[in-house]
């Protein structure tokens, strides 16, 4: 029993899914559902594109940022590259100096303004060592910044192709369903498959006239109107044909008609008698 019902069951769900499914295909083949269903398509991928470009402005602004901190960096080093060429400088006029004065090295490695340079000079080149590992560092990933945005424009670009491309399909979609549902609709009234309310109202008219001419006709004759249209066309044809025959008498034309008609019949009495011996 309960396996019976599942199968009742089962069977109700299928016919609904077929009912859903013919509904749906229904629908689906409508030209204003499958032109909004297309907008709708489009509108989506024109919202992920332009999600897509802002994530590419935000790779776009931190190469920018990027850039612009190997910029200050460069001045940077640029500065630094100054103030070390400076300490070395004069570090190499206090040597000078002392060594003028009969300094030896030690005494000058002592020195208080050597110490003081010698110290700006290590401090400056540090410094630039660091600088110099961070403009490579960054000039490294602007350089990735920029690989991987070439990517993507170009990714951005084929979608915007493929939206285009969609367009133009929306519009042939749309035509095609509307020139096959006009076909379908010409070639099912030919073979009379459709209903046309035009064609059942034509025939509706035909039959109808059919019908009152039908009745006319029957009123007609039982109104015994053919008979007298008969009696009338006899006694017009009566009256014609006397009216003939007398002018006929009239003119002449009835005695050399009668005699034409005699005249056959004595010609074979008269050979006959002249077949008879003398």
């Amino acid at each position: 029993m309960f396996r019976a019902l599942g199968r009742w069951i089962k069977a109700v769900m299928y016919l609904l899914t077929g009912q859903i499914d013919a509904a749906r295909r229904t629908l689906d083949t409508n030209p204003y559902v499958l032109r909004a269903k297309y907008e709708e398509i489009i509108r989506e991928k024109t919202n992920r594109i332009q999600q897509y470009k802002q994530a590419v402005a935000g790779l776009i602004a931190q190469q920018e940022d990027k850039l612009a901190k190997v910029k200050t960096l460069t001045d940077e080093v640029e500065k630094l590259e100054r103030l070390k060429a400076g300490a070395l400088a004069k570090a190499k006029q206090r040597v000078e100096a002392l060594q003028a004065q009969g300094r030896d090295k030690e005494a000058i490695q002592h020195d208080e303004d050597y110490m003081k340079c010698l110290a700006a000079y290590n401090d400056f080149s540090s410094t630039l060592a660091e600088k110099r590992a961070r403009i490579a560092e960054l000039e490294q990933d602007v350089e990735l910044y920029g690989t991987r945005i070439k990517e993507h424009k170009v990714q951005l670009s084929q979608l915007v192709r493929e939206i285009e491309q969609i367009k133009a399909e929306a519009v042939d979609a749309v035509a095609d369903i509307i020139t096959a549902r006009q076909e379908r609709e010409l070639a099912d009234a030919l073979s009379g498959i459709a209903e046309d309310g035009t064609a059942q109202e034509l025939q509706r008219m035909r039959e109808l006239r059919r019908e009152v001419k039908a009745e006319a006709r029957i009123s007609k004759e039982l109104a015994g109107t053919d008979a007298r249209v008969q009696e009338r066309e006899f006694l017009e044809y009566a009256r014609t044909t006397a009216a003939n025959d007398e002018f006929e008498r009239l003119v002449g034309l009835a005695r050399a008609a009668d005699a034409s008609e005699k005249s056959p019949a004595a010609a074979p009495q008269a050979e006959k008698k002249s077949a008879l011996p003398e």
